[in-house]
């Protein structure tokens, strides 16, 4: 879940005045709560994890969205019920920008212009990040995959992974090893997402030259997610696991849709063409509304030719590639998969008797119809709808509040805990120029 992107969407077509509100509500706690831990000891709380994790935001890691990753925001929570201090490797305020990330610079037309925040970065080198070794319990890594956790030389393909790594561990320690004896009393554990988006990301395409965009077996799954389940609960401790969301639920894959292309497409050519086509693994065929477009398609490319090759992507002869749109084939594929991995977690998480955040449940209502929290529409609608951030993938420091809260409901369900609850109306959605 790492992409930057790093052109403007000129595709969007949103008209910044409407919010596809939602229908259901969130509740502030009741006056008088008194906080408890009930079964669950939450004295040191370890989080591990991928993107969502560690805070990634806006297509990068950066100080901000670090400061307001779920965690985090539980593990302040927690500090009511016995819980001790939660460090995370937070870039310093002279690096805050980290990775670097993209920013809302204006609105033409009610269209969106984005820039690459470049200045204060957090790099040591070109593709290297300043190192931090301290000690941390926020163990979330951009880009971890759950097949890749226990890949020895991770650290020296992933730079967010070795930032955190003494160099002599770089090549040769598995992150299922930097997360194991960490001493911890309790855990969050959301890892899986990856094993399915990097795949959907690249239109169904698995690249033999890029294992993140592979697409994990079932197999596999299972038996690495037991394994690290089986490492983490080691001596009867308790946690939080989380389901993964639908690439279906998610503004990445539901912003640039095959109508806007055609009409696009239609106003350019003055009528000439109205169709868009695909390649598929049947054969190139029209675009329908069941397939999906992702959110950095290149419509600069849509209809250019050379030497009487018909446009790309308005014939059957020059279809789109395949990595560029997830045909509805691939959707089910992709959603049967998922569907699986998440029978695997809440098997293995009522197996340890573990808590459970069913984060595809809560991002399929955001979608649709949305939710109503405090009197603040969230929806999945990209910029506008609180959720999500510019990259369309994770969350805005108000969709980490309203998942910080998902996981804090399943724990006082799991173990009778009374932990309150975050006011996620103190934290932003995008934000505006």
């Amino acid at each position: 879940m790492v992409k930057t992107m790093k052109r403007v969407f000129n595709y969007t077509w949103i008209n910044i005045g409407l919010l596809a509100l939602a229908f259901s509500s969130c509740k502030p706690e009741i006056e008088g709560f008194q906080p408890r831990a009930g079964e669950a000891d939450f004295t040191k709380f370890i989080a591990v994890g991928n993107s969502l994790t560690a805070g990634f935001a806006d297509g990068g890691l950066y100080l901000e969205g670090q400061q307001v990753a779920f965690p985090n925001l539980i593990a302040e929570q927690l500090t009511q019920v016995g819980a001790g201090q939660f460090r995370s490797p937070f870039f310093s305020e002279d690096q805050r920008n980290g990775s670097g990330y993209l920013e809302l610079t204006a609105l033409v037309n009610g269209q969106p212009q984005t820039a690459n925040v470049t200045s204060n970065l957090g790099y040591r080198a070109a593709g290297r990040l300043t190192k931090y070794t301290d000690d941390i319990e926020n163990l979330g890594v951009p880009g971890m995959r759950l097949d890749l956790a226990f890949i020895p030389q991770f650290g020296a393909l992933n730079m967010y992974y070795e930032r955190l790594l003494p160099d002599a561990d770089v090549n040769n320690k598995p992150y299922f090893d930097f997360v194991s004896n960490r001493n911890h009393t309790f855990f969050s554990f959301w890892l899986g997402n990856n094993d399915v988006l990097g795949y959907a990301m690249n239109g169904g395409f698995a690249d033999p030259q890029n294992p993140t965009t592979a697409l994990t077996s079932v197999a596999t799954f299972s038996a690495l997610y037991t394994r690290f389940i089986d490492r983490l609960t080691e001596g009867d401790k308790k946690g939080v696991v989380a389901t993964i969301p639908t690439v279906t639920s998610i503004p990445f894959f539901t912003t640039v849709t095959t109508a806007r292309l055609e009409a696009g497409v239609s106003a350019s050519t003055n009528g000439q063409f109205t169709r868009i086509f695909i390649a598929t693994a049947a054969g190139p065929r029209a675009a329908t509304s069941e397939d999906l477009f992702t959110l950095t398609f290149p419509t600069d490319t849509l209809g250019k030719t050379r030497n009487g090759i018909p446009g790309y992507g308005l014939s059957p002869l020059n279809p789109l590639e395949d990595k560029l749109a997830l045909d509805r084939d691939e959707i089910v594929e992709i959603t049967e998969r998922v569907n699986a991995f998440n029978e695997i977690i809440k098997a293995t998480a009522a197996n340890k008797k573990l808590a459970v955040a069913d984060a595809q449940a809560f991002l399929n209502s955001v979608r649709s119809p949305g939710i109503i929290y405090n009197g603040v529409g969230v929806n999945a609608s990209f910029i506008t709808g609180n959720a999500f951030s510019l990259d369309g993938v994770h969350l805005t420091p108000m969709g980490n509040a309203l998942i910080a809260n998902l996981f804090i409901d399943a724990i006082n369900r799991q173990y009778g805990s009374r932990i309150p609850k975050v006011d996620a109306t103190k934290y932003r959605g995008v934000k505006f120029p």
